[in-house]
């Protein structure tokens, strides 16, 4: 007698390497599902946008072996009860995710399934590791990186999973909901189209991306993944963060000159979602409780805070990498420390509002990436920056950008800085050469001595 197993896709959206898919098969019919819930309607603008775009490239993939991706919106658990009603599937699988959200949601479908005596089973794939099977000597999480990362790195992954060359589906397909009238892309607006030109979407494209930058980036990551205005980061975050690639098969493609530093950022990812799993409450408050008392600023409607916002600070380095954010929907990493360390040290403002812009505007919008690495550069976080150090965007500017060739592309006469124009909402009325101060919102010496006096007279 032939079972027909549930899949219920999340931030998974791929056919090779994922334990689930692979255990589904094993048991005969797959209807994969996604379900358009309360965590779907809660992303940002740029997240739901290119969820979208990943949905569509998954459902193709899966047409192509003879599958279907079904969707369907509502609570989890009443749309699974519903398919299973509906399909007479006597299973369900899916790929683990480690939020407080999601872990609370998972918790109550895998009971009441089970309740309902069909099977219920989660499973790894989007980690290399499970949060709770990297440990300390004394059987604790990790809560300092650099001694995580010596364990990791003399470890070795699971073998990953095969892709199916075909997907046996049931007999009768359930009905599905349109991904167009979803309209997950509707909140980008006019900028939808000008970001679309930068996203890379789908498996096929994810591990093309993969390839290309083992053979002809990763040799010069170490020392290149730094620059503002070159191409030596893999850009992988963005296919990481709707599972169209799974980390393990970037742990294992990395071989040769540049693969340890590139592991150690991949186990920078784990080190945030291992954090987030054991002590949650990191995604919403200060990981270092006494900086709660800390006098941040936190009105995000302030004048200074829209000028970040806009990319109109009048520091070059910042408002460059702001615009390229609203033009490609990502940034490059040292221009998000320096970001983030103007926002919350020269600006005094809280690294929440932060934080939100991020998980609004990022297509690589990482829950655990995003808040770990804000509390970071404030330095109120888990293995922080300490308060001391205050990133100079001018000499950042100098030491990763020496040329100013970053700083012409997103705020000259160029192209690129052109689009930002055609990217932004009509409501912002930004017109070219009329939009930036002549002098920097808060100055850059100004800034830093208020800071430090901040930090210094703080009361814990």
């Amino acid at each position: 007698m032939t079972r027909t197993t549930i899949l219920w896709h999340r931030r998974d959206l791929r056919l090779s390497d994922l334990p689930a898919l692979t255990a589904a098969r094993e048991h005969g019919a797959v209807i994969p599902v996604f379900i358009r819930e309360r965590k779907v309607d809660a992303l940002g603008a740029a997240p739901a946008w290119r969820l979208g775009l990943s949905l569509e490239a998954h459902a193709k993939e899966l047409e192509a072996l003879g599958g279907r991706l079904t969707l369907r919106s509502g609570d989890a658990l009443d749309v699974l009860r519903a398919l299973v009603e509906e399909t007479g599937a006597d299973a369900v699988y899916w790929s683990r995710e480690y939020d407080p959200v999601s872990i609370e949601r998972d918790s109550e479908v895998k009971a009441a399934l089970r309740g309902d005596g069909v099977e219920a089973k989660s499973f790894p794939g989007k980690l290399l590791w499970e949060p709770w099977e990297v440990k300390t000597g004394q059987g604790t999480p990790y809560k300092v990186f650099s001694p995580m990362w010596k364990t990791m790195k003399g470890e070795a992954p699971d073998e990953e999973c095969p892709r199916p060359r075909e997907l046996a589906g049931p007999e009768n397909w359930p009905d599905s909901e349109s991904l167009a009238d979803w309209a997950l892309g509707a909140r980008m607006r006019r900028g939808a189209e000008v970001v679309a030109r930068h996203a890379v979407v789908g498996e096929k494209a994810a591990q093309k991306r993969l390839r290309d930058f083992v053979s002809d980036r990763m040799h010069n990551y170490p020392k290149g993944r730094d620059m503002l205005a070159e191409s030596w980061t893999s850009g992988l975050s963005e296919n990481l963060t709707y599972g169209e690639v799974s980390p393990r098969q970037c742990w294992n493609a990395a071989e040769g000159e540049g693969s340890e530093t590139f592991r150690k950022e991949l186990a920078w990812r784990e080190f945030g979602w291992q954090l987030g799993y054991h002590f949650p409450h990191m995604f919403e408050r200060e990981w270092r409780e006494e900086w709660s008392r800390f006098p941040w600023k936190d009105d995000e409607r302030a004048a200074e805070v829209k000028a970040w916002k806009q990319g109109r600070t009048g520091v070059e380095v910042v408002d460059a990498a702001m615009r390229e954010l609203y033009v490609t929907g990502t940034m490059h990493n040292r221009a998000r420390m320096i970001v983030a360390s103007y926002l919350t040290k020269h600006m005094m403002t809280d690294w929440r509002v932060g934080r939100d812009w991020f998980a609004d505007t990022l297509v690589d919008w990482d829950e655990a990436s995003n808040s770990l690495g804000w509390q970071w550069t404030a330095g109120c976080g888990p293995d922080a920056a300490p308060y001391f150090r205050v990133f100079n965007p001018a000499s950042q500017a100098e030491k990763f950008d020496a040329k100013g060739s970053y700083r012409e592309q997103w705020l000259g006469s160029g192209e690129d800085a052109a689009i930002y124009y055609e990217a932004v909402p009509e409501s912002w009325k930004l017109e070219p050469g009329k939009d930036r101060p002549d002098e920097p919102v808060v100055g850059l010496d100004e800034g830093r001595k208020a800071a430090l006096e901040a930090y210094e007279n703080r009361d814990f």
